[in-house]
């Protein structure tokens, strides 16, 4: 994506995150050749803290591609904010159902027009204790499978630092934070498979054991030999963008 054809809406965007990242962060971008440089591609993150979102979409888009995060479908009715988030291109997922059929079919118009979809598989920042990813929900990988799109798989560390879900503080403080992408996940062996509940959650372990060793890489540890079971929560207002349902 060339960054001239953004358009004012995407360009004001860039404007108001990327400036304000550039003095709150010090960055590394690893492996951003990972990321096809056009044609619809899932991107799968982790996700440590509710700063993280701004992070992965500043590293999505230095790579020259424009980042569509999901959103609950009621922040597109809050006034002004609904009609920034469909100028910037980003995407309300309905709860329910049959409101979820129609979500997806919005995230599978978004691959087949080239876009870049970023998925969260864990549907909200992790509860593992030690910030490790937890199992996925499906909806990454019920996503591929309906559009044969490949998964790029990211790790991010660092934006714990800034906002640490666990403890609900915010520093100011100049933060490091480092990205990396890997090479598309094979899911080749469930190529044309029925989206069975058994199927899409083999995928979506391949995806988040994936995410694991990339994370446990960037964090010079290896990583847990069995991923997290979340225990159940309410799920915070603040997590907006970052949220997404299981699509199924």
């Amino acid at each position: 994506m060339a960054h001239r054809r953004l358009g004012f809406w995407r360009r004001f965007a860039a404007f108001l995150v990327i400036p304000t990242l550039k003095v709150w962060t010090k960055r590394t971008w690893l492996n951003k050749e990972n990321i096809p440089p056009s044609g619809g591609v899932i991107i799968a993150p982790n996700h440590v803290s509710h700063f993280d979102p701004v992070v992965v979409g500043y590293y999505i888009f230095s790579a020259g591609r424009w980042p569509r995060f999901l959103g609950k479908a009621s922040l597109w009715k809050v006034p002004l904010l609904g009609g920034f988030l469909r100028k910037v291109q980003q995407i309300p997922v309905e709860r329910g159902s049959v409101e979820a059929v129609k979500s997806l079919d919005v995230l599978v118009d978004a691959l087949q027009q080239g876009g870049v979809v970023v998925i969260y598989p864990e549907g909200t920042t992790t509860r593992e204790p030690d910030l490790w990813p937890m199992r996925g929900k499906t909806g990454a990988a019920r996503l591929a499978l309906v559009t044969g799109a490949p998964v790029i798989p990211m790790a991010n560390w660092g934006a714990e630092q800034i906002f640490d879900p666990r403890t609900s503080k915010l520093r100011f403080r100049r933060t490091q934070v480092t990205v990396t992408t890997g090479r598309p996940v094979d899911l080749s062996q469930w190529a044309g498979a029925t989206p069975t509940r058994a199927v899409l959650e083999q995928m979506t372990d391949a995806i988040m054991q994936d995410i694991s060793v990339l994370l446990g890489d960037l964090r010079g540890e290896k990583p847990p030999a069995v991923l997290y079971d979340r225990p159940r929560r309410p799920i915070s207002r603040t997590e907006g963008l970052s949220r997404t349902e299981d699509l199924g």
